[in-house]
C-alpha cells in the first residue's frame, strides 16, 4: 500500500509540475477568469492567491511571470501572452508605473492589430474585468512598484 500510494503522489506531483509550467488552467465552467482583488504584491484571480508577476489569459494563468529587464518590458517577455493572438494585450505597470514598455512592443502590437492597453495595475484588473466578456484580452501584471 505504501509504495502506491507513494507512486501516485509522484504522479500527481508530476501532472502538478507540468501544469505548473504550462499555466494554471480556468475551473472550466465557461466563464472567463475573474481577477477578485489586487493590492501590492498580491493578486488573486478564480479564488487562487499570486504573490509574484502573473499573465492572465481568460482561461489559465501563468503565475511567476518574469521579464529579461525587470522594469522594462520587451518583446521577448511577452511571446506566450501574444501566441494566443488577442485582440488586447492589457499591461499592468505596477502601483506606481514602474514597468515601462519599450517602443518595439508599441510598434510590434499596432504592426499585428492588437490594442496596447496601459494602466497602473489596479486600472489594468479592472479593465480585464470588463473586457474579458467581451473581447480576446490577455493582461500581463506587475504586482509591485
Amino acid at each position: 500500500m505504501g509504495r502506491e500510494a507513494s507512486a501516485g503522489g509522484w504522479e500527481r506531483f508530476h501532472l502538478m509540475a507540468e501544469a505548473y509550467r504550462q499555466g494554471f488552467p480556468h475551473d472550466g465552467q465557461n466563464a472567463p477568469i475573474k481577477i477578485q482583488r489586487f493590492r501590492f504584491g498580491e493578486i488573486v484571480i478564480d479564488g487562487t492567491l499570486y504573490t509574484e508577476d502573473v499573465i492572465v489569459f481568460e482561461d489559465r494563468v501563468i503565475p511567476h511571470w518574469w521579464r529579461k529587464e525587470g522594469h522594462l518590458l520587451q518583446l521577448e517577455d511577452l511571446k506566450g501572452a501574444l501566441d494566443t493572438n488577442p485582440e488586447a494585450l492589457i499591461v499592468g505597470t505596477g502601483t506606481q508605473g514602474a514597468l515601462k514598455i519599450a517602443s518595439e512592443v508599441v510598434a510590434y502590437t499596432r504592426k499585428i492589430g492588437v490594442e496596447l492597453l496601459q494602466f497602473h495595475t489596479r486600472g489594468a484588473c479592472q479593465s480585464f474585468n470588463h473586457l474579458r466578456k467581451k473581447r480576446r484580452v490577455v493582461a500581463v501584471l506587475h504586482l509591485t512598484c
